[in-house]
């Protein structure tokens, strides 16, 4: 089990955890991966989804015609570097250097503000060129799946200034601990959706 080291003044020379917090971390851990695996199912159906209409273009363009494969790679590249610094962050709590855990929760926040403004620019741009979510299936699907990643990153972006702002606050405590680590899952796992979302929907998409 991870042990994070208490900033209150007569913690310093314990660095395990109390058997309360013990309990309520693994409650914690347990209930959070529930939750992920119900959004494992979201992301299920809509892959199922996406993956029956398609080609459903209603004389529509393709997505060989609509989708940019550097634009999306990038994408990929800029998310996958904010997962390496969300983990750099994760090794910087097991060290208790607060300072350095905001820096990289920083620069993972602005990788990650980076991609959705990306995403946003593409959204635009296909709506601008008369490809809106309304023209057919495939492009109400494909919009309903990309859209719903967004989604889970904006709100791990709002999610994020908040774990800076308590460890500004309170510095890394047990709690802020706890709160960093289920926040570093669900960052996690939203990489790894968009990774088949890139594979699945861009590059078989466009080969």
């Amino acid at each position: 089990m991870i042990q994070p080291v208490y900033h209150t003044p007569e913690a310093h020379a314990d660095t395990s955890f109390p058997d309360t917090h013990q309990d309520t971390f693994s409650k914690t851990v347990l209930g959070f991966w529930m939750y992920l695996m119900t959004d494992c199912i979201l992301f299920a159906a809509l892959f199922a989804t996406y993956a029956v209409l398609h080609n459903s273009t209603f004389g529509g363009a393709t997505s060989q015609e609509l989708f940019s494969l550097p634009l999306a790679f990038t994408e990929t590249m800029i998310l996958l570097c904010s997962t390496v610094t969300c983990g750099f962050a994760m090794l910087a709590s097991l060290k208790n250097r607060t300072t350095h855990i905001i820096g990289w929760l920083a620069v993972t926040f602005l990788l990650g503000a980076t991609f959705i403004t990306l995403e946003l620019h593409e959204f635009k741009h296909l709506v601008y060129e008369g490809n809106s979510w309304r023209e057919s299936a495939f492009l109400s699907s494909f919009f309903t799946l990309v859209g719903t990643h967004g989604l889970h990153v904006s709100v791990g972006l709002l999610w994020m200034s908040v774990v800076i702002g308590q460890l500004l606050y309170w510095g890394l405590t047990v709690h802020t601990f706890r709160r960093l680590v289920v926040f570093s899952m669900f960052w996690h796992f939203l990489d790894l959706v968009w990774i088949f979302i890139f594979t699945f929907v861009y590059l078989m998409g466009v080969i």
